[in-house]
């Protein structure tokens, strides 16, 4: 399935910073399902680029070294509008986003923050990857249906045959 460019939904994934969670699962998203999406990440303050996430996601091959971390009320005030809006941190600080006109969807996946980790660079790294793991697989279940429901919405296709006459 190929959507057309201005018919893809338009995904927003939200964290606190913007700095790993986000990012994962926008470059997730992006690379996995860009046939029927357009996604972007935003946190409720711009934070920086977690090394531990680039670090992460190299290992799946997929580069997001040269990210910017950005607010989302920036989107927010420049009336940015999204069909989904999911949030990748905790409920206390999901509660925090803003609500976009026009959205019809808001999801919210409770994911650790990895810049909570603690220990040594490696503890952290290998913390890091369980989380990248996680959200990887609720891109791939939740993009999986996206497309089903897509697939489910299409109109039927007319093929001119006409349906016995059972009268």
């Amino acid at each position: 399935m190929n959507v057309p460019a201005a018919d893809r939904a338009r995904v927003l994934f939200l964290c606190v910073h913007n700095s790993a969670r986000s990012q994962m699962a926008e470059a997730f998203a992006n690379a996995r399902f860009s046939d029927r999406l357009v996604a972007e990440s935003a946190g409720l303050e711009a934070g920086t680029l977690s090394p531990l996430a680039v670090e992460a996601m190299r290992k799946r091959g997929i580069d997001i070294s040269q990210k910017e971390t950005r607010r989302v009320f920036d989107l927010f005030t420049a009336g940015r509008l999204f069909d989904y809006v999911i949030t990748v941190c905790d409920e206390s600080n999901a509660e925090r986003c803003p609500v976009f006109p026009g959205v019809t969807k808001r999801l919210h996946w409770s994911l650790p923050d990895p810049a909570s980790l603690v220990g040594t660079h490696d503890e952290r790294l290998a913390q890091t990857r369980k989380i990248r793991d996680a959200i990887e697989r609720r891109v791939t279940e939740w993009g999986a249906r996206l497309g089903a429901e897509a697939i489910a919405a299409e109109p039927a296709l007319d093929t001119g045959a006409k349906a016995p006459y059972s009268g």
